[in-house]
């Protein structure tokens, strides 16, 4: 019974799968000035999981058939470099390349990066999102369409019915867990079957992985870049704050920089939690004389933008932010991640944030800051902070802790509920029924009898994979 449930949905996906590869793609080829145009751009050697991620992403590049890629790998894995070495290939093929980002900070750390590694290159690049003036997005959209514009960064305006391509060849997703399908899609079709590449550092356990999103082809960075320093997790009570401020204090001395992050931006009558604008306000004192900034989602673009790039610049001393500093946020200047109220957040969460230093060559240390009263589950997640930095370990104990409909974000994802089957104990069972599926959905003229089969016998995976299929 296991078997069946997950070989119903693991054929849905094998059909998905074969669709995709049945209609023709961006083909592109590599010769030498390509592979010496990548090798460019490169800032250090590169770890073997990122050369093996990117062997996978060229053989799908070179095929008859669109990519569609899923490229994980925990927080600091080099991802981004390897994403930007895609985008070389679609660019020395003649074609335009779109990263779609689920935040303006995001979408502007990726500009700054984009700028500084492949402006080298003489690539025209923009970004695309809701704060520019409107003179200037229309000037961008006009030079998009006309094929002026090579690589293009930005948030959800991408998908909009104004943005149009000339010739999109490459679509990069990053924090796919942020979109949903239908903007993937929608993406998708501002090319002709453009190659896709889709990004998290949310670490997925491979058996999660393989049931939402069983129809793209995974690739996993596995491994660290030299020169990451580690990183130490500590747990304080908040009634020993002064002993976290110290450590922060310290830090600041040697000329580095520090986060504090708060759950929320004004206090809340309902929560007794304190708020970002009150912590500003109390850590304005703490660190009299040095420099306190204050980043939180309701500011407009322009004071966000202004704010990160002081605090990447070495400006800013002590950023007190809410979550928008979550995922792509690279200051290497930045040692120290101090936590408040880490029991509201989820694990995941926890260690993104956590990932937002320790990306220099200088030890650094991540401070939990929790009330006294812990429930069993938030004792459990503080834990596994302090005992592991391995995404993938976390991912896996969220999993149990959580179950995955709450982890994966059932309505986004998609994610189908079990009767029998357990993605944790059942993992054996899941690869074997995704072989024995990959094999049925191969053979010639099984098409159609497979999706009837499918139409009656699948109630329990839900609707939307047989109209994809079907």
């Amino acid at each position: 019974m296991i078997f069946e449930e997950f070989f119903l949905l693991e054929l849905i996906f094998a059909l998905r799968r074969k669709q995709s590869r049945a209609v023709n793609g961006v083909r592109f080829e590599t010769n030498d000035i390509i592979r010496s145009r990548v090798k460019q751009i490169l800032p250090f050697h590169p770890t073997a999981a990122q050369k093996r991620v990117l062997k996978e992403i060229v053989e799908d590049l070179k095929s008859d058939y669109p990519m569609n890629r899923l490229m994980q790998g925990d927080v600091g894995s080099g991802k981004t470099i390897v994403a930007f070495e895609a985008v070389v290939i679609a660019v020395e093929n003649g074609y335009q390349a779109a990263i779609m980002a689920p935040t303006e900070i995001l979408a502007e750390q990726h500009y700054w990066n984009a700028q500084r590694v492949l402006g080298p290159l003489g690539y025209s690049i923009g970004v695309l999102r809701r704060g520019i003036k409107k003179s200037e997005k229309e000037e961008l959209f006009e030079r998009l369409a006309a094929g002026d514009l090579q690589v293009v960064i930005g948030t959800h305006v991408l998908v909009e019915d104004t943005t149009a391509f000339r010739k999109l060849g490459l679509v990069v997703i990053d924090e796919q867990h942020r979109f949903g399908v239908v903007q993937r899609l929608q993406l998708m079709a501002k090319g002709e079957n453009p190659n896709t590449l889709v990004m998290t550092a949310t670490p997925i356990p491979r058996t999660l992985a393989m049931s939402i999103y069983g129809d793209l082809d995974l690739s996993v960075i596995d491994e660290m870049p030299p020169g990451r320093s580690p990183i130490r997790t500590i747990h304080e009570m908040e009634h020993n704050a002064g002993e976290s401020y110290r450590m922060l204090a310290t830090q600041i001395a040697q000329g580095r920089q520090c986060y504090v992050v708060y759950p929320l931006i004004e206090e809340s009558e309902k929560l007794d939690l304190r708020s970002a604008t009150e912590g500003f306000q109390k850590l304005s004192q703490v660190f009299a004389g040095r420099r306190v900034a204050l980043l939180h989602g309701r500011l407009k673009s322009d004071e966000k933008d202004a704010i990160m790039r002081a605090f990447a610049a070495g400006q800013i001393d002590v950023l007190v932010s809410t979550t928008v500093i979550e995922v792509g946020v690279d200051v290497a200047n930045a040692t120290v991640m101090l936590i408040v109220h880490a029991e509201r957040f989820g694990l995941a969460q926890l260690h993104q944030l956590r990932g937002r230093v320790g990306r220099g060559r200088h030890a650094s240390l991540c401070i939990l800051m929790t009330s006294h009263r812990l429930s069993d589950a938030a004792r459990q997640r503080v834990h596994a902070m302090v005992s592991t930095t391995d995404g993938f370990r976390l991912a896996e104990i969220d999993l149990r802790l959580r179950g995955p409909g709450e982890m994966a974000g059932t309505r986004q994802s998609g994610i189908p509920e079990f009767r029998v089957a357990n993605l944790m104990e059942d993992s054996l069972l899941l690869a074997l029924a995704q072989r024995e599926a990959q094999q049925w959905a191969e053979r010639e003229g099984e098409h159609q009898r497979l999706v009837e089969a499918l139409s009656s016998r699948s109630s329990g995976v839900g609707p939307a994979g047989l109209m994809t299929v079907g």
